[in-house]
Formats: C-alpha cells, structure tokens, sequence
C-alpha cells in the first residue's frame, strides 16, 4: 500500500478585515470570550488531526517571553528561524534551513498514524496525521507560493482592525479556495475550512 502524503494545514486566527496580529506584532485584540464548544473543538483537532507543528520565529516568540518552551506540547515542534538559538526543550526544533524545502520533505514523512474508523481498523489502515502551520504571515506566503499548503482553516473573529499583518502577505499570485464546511459559534466565531485548489 503506497503511503499517503500529509497535508499542510494553516490554521489561523483572523479579523474580519483579514488581519493575524496589528502592527506591533500583538493579538490581544481577538475577542477573550472563548466558548468552551470552540475551545474544546480547537483542542481536539489538535489532537485528532495533528501530530506535527511548524511556525516562524514571530509566532514562537511570545511563548519564549513569558517561559513556555513548547507551546504544542503534544505535538513535534519545528520553528523557522536564523537568530534563535537551539532550543533546550526536545520537542521543539529550531530550523535554520529554507522552510520550503524543509516542509516539502516534512511532508513526506509517515508521521503517526491515526485510525478513521472501526472499519479502516478492520481493514488494518490508517491516515497519517496532518501538519499544522500555526501563525502565518511570510511564511505562510512562502509555503502558498510553493504550493505546499493543502488546507487554509480560518477562525475568523467578529472584530475589525483596519491595518496590521495580513494572513497572508505578497502572494505571488490568486489562490482559489475550495470551501469544505463552516462552524458558527455563539461568541460570533465563524470557523471556515477549505481546500486550495490546484
């Protein structure tokens, strides 16, 4: 049986006007009023769907400032970055190497395996778990213009900011997008997912 391949998934939060985080860098602007059905989605696709986590230095950054070393805990953690130093945590890998051609191999990768159903275990299968591109911005840009994200999971949020970082800035060019479900939940959250097509 040929292996299948894992799928580069950018899960990311988003105003309403598009924007991850302002100017300075913060995201204190997205709404606190979590409700526990959107936190306890959010945790289980974590585990359900993810056993892999690759993020810039920006998104791994303010984690490091308040003393959280791995973030992901249940995930296998790879941070692109020329300027930090190793990491002293063994699930957290710091990756100085080009973050497309890291990923296109990471890809490749078996990762765990994770079980559908009762009748994909009768029939001895399994799905590799997926990779989750947490955070964005240039690197999200890199891995689109390479053709590399799979899958774009918005979490958008009912607030507007007017400027900040975009989710994904300078695109080489238009990326059509495949709607596959969405999820309202009563804090105004709206949880879109789709496909890029290729």
């Amino acid at each position: 049986m040929q292996s299948q391949m894992r799928k580069l998934k950018y899960h990311v939060a988003t105003t309403l006007d598009g924007f991850i985080a302002g100017e300075d860098d913060s995201v204190d602007f997205f709404p606190a009023n979590l409700s526990p059905e959107h936190v306890m989605d959010y945790f289980h696709s974590l585990l359900a769907e993810y056993d892999t986590v690759v993020m810039g230095r920006g998104t791994y950054e303010p984690a490091l400032k308040v003393g959280i070393t791995d973030p992901y805990p249940s995930l296998e953690t790879y941070v692109f970055s020329r300027t930090l130093k190793d990491s002293t945590d063994p699930h957290v890998h710091i990756v100085r190497e080009d973050p497309v051609a890291f990923i296109r191999e990471l890809k490749s990768r078996p990762g765990t395996q994770t079980d559908m159903s009762r009748a994909v275990r009768a029939a001895k299968m399994s799905v590799p778990k997926d990779i989750y591109l947490c955070g964005g911005g240039p690197l999200a840009a890199a891995l689109f213009d390479a053709g590399l994200i799979d899958e774009v999971i918005v979490k958008l949020n009912p607030v507007l900011l007017g400027a900040g970082k975009t989710l994904a800035p300078h695109l080489a060019r238009k990326l059509d997008l495949e709607l596959l479900s969405t999820k309202a939940y009563r804090n105004g959250v709206v949880l879109l997912q789709y496909a890029v097509k290729r």
